[in-house]
């Protein structure tokens, strides 16, 4: 729940709160802040307990496909394409992997321009014919 607190957060919540509250009445609020997270976690175990107990066997059936859910939550969309279109198998994706510079792999192309002649004047000075918007 609170996974992503650090012990800098926890500190300045603490001089905070010795601000706020004074060192006097800091412990008692600090003591009610845990009885009542301590008693909510009580209360939702308590809860998925009896829910557990008054379903039965139909209670996993139902939190399985939320537990498919959570695992497809945090899986990036190339781990999705391995796991469900090649079966686990990534070698497909080591040829995007290798930086056209590795040993190895082809030199990349270079193109240069053609010399210009006189005979093609509708082509610019790059070598390719203009890019029409409306013909695509």
């Amino acid at each position: 729940m609170f996974a992503n607190v650090g012990w800098g957060e926890i500190l300045v919540l603490i001089v905070v709160g010795l601000v706020v509250l004074g060192p006097e009445r800091l412990p008692g609020a600090i003591r009610w802040t845990s009885d009542a997270l301590r008693q909510a976690r009580d209360y939702l175990s308590n809860a998925s307990h009896q829910l557990r107990d008054e379903i039965g066997p139909d209670f996993d059936e139902l939190r399985q496909p939320l537990s498919e859910l959570q695992k497809l939550r945090g899986m990036s969309p190339r781990a999705a394409v391995t796991k469900h279109l090649l079966d686990g198998d990534d070698s497909l994706f080591g040829m995007f992997d290798t930086p056209p510079s590795a040993p190895g792999a082809p030199p990349p192309r270079v193109s240069t321009p053609p010399p210009s002649s006189p005979s093609s004047p509708a082509e610019p000075p790059g070598g390719r014919p203009p890019f029409d918007s409306d013909a695509t």
